[in-house]
């Protein structure tokens, strides 16, 4: 993220001719209010959505960069039902992220930020008409889909659709203040610090009785 942040201020300072500190809060102020950087980009100064995702998500030597770990994927392949990915990024990146962690195989498909338009334009996450949509596309309800996420915005739209939400937070980002991460919100389902205690809950809730799995 440190790497894609960098590459977009990069693009906000050369593309809208400002100063590195002006880009750099001009990012911040689009991604904070239309929860993409992108978004704000296009609707106010028309740049092209498909020119800005290849050029910010180039990252040179991200293979040797990039890493995961055992415990999630091992997790990943014990959970049941589709497990897609959902992604604001661009769809090469996803699957070149993917490849290098040699984990396309646990994932039933990618929807990126291509997949994310209506009504000629972008709606990434978290709009919850987006969210919906895609429900309608994978004819399931939503109900029966759980959104594991790391950011808060995302979990909140989720919910407001009926979707199950576990945020996610071995990825949390420096620079968060830890009031920020404390507590759970009403709109969040679990709390988890890796995949496997999700996997953990579901069991336990099963050898409880066989409830449904919330």
């Amino acid at each position: 993220m440190e790497g894609i942040n960098a590459a977009m201020t990069d693009y906000v300072q050369r593309e809208l001719r400002l100063s590195r500190d002006e880009a750099e809060r001009v990012r911040r102020q689009y991604w904070r209010r239309y929860g993409a950087t992108l978004l704000g980009l296009v609707r106010h100064h028309g740049v092209s959505p498909a020119h800005f995702l290849h050029d910010t998500h180039r990252l040179p030597g991200l293979e040797a960069r990039v890493s995961g770990h055992r415990h999630d994927f091992a997790a990943l392949a014990r959970l049941p039902g589709r497990k897609i990915v959902l992604t604001n990024a661009p769809r090469a990146y996803a699957q070149r992220v993917l490849r290098a962690l040699r984990i396309e195989a646990l994932f039933d498909a990618v929807l990126s930020i291509e997949d994310m338009a209506m009504f000629g334009q972008l709606r990434p996450k978290p709009d919850a008409r987006m969210l919906r949509a895609l429900c309608a596309r994978l004819r399931v309800h939503p109900r029966a889909c759980m959104l594991v996420e790391d950011t808060l915005q995302h979990q909140k739209a989720a919910r407001s659709i009926g979707m199950r939400t576990a945020w996610l937070l071995r990825y949390v980002r420096r620079g968060f203040s830890a009031r920020t991460y404390a507590g759970r919100p009403a709109y969040v389902d679990h709390r988890l610090r890796s995949l496997d205690a999700l996997v953990r809950r579901r069991r336990a809730c099963r050898a409880s009785g066989g409830a449904r799995f919330q």
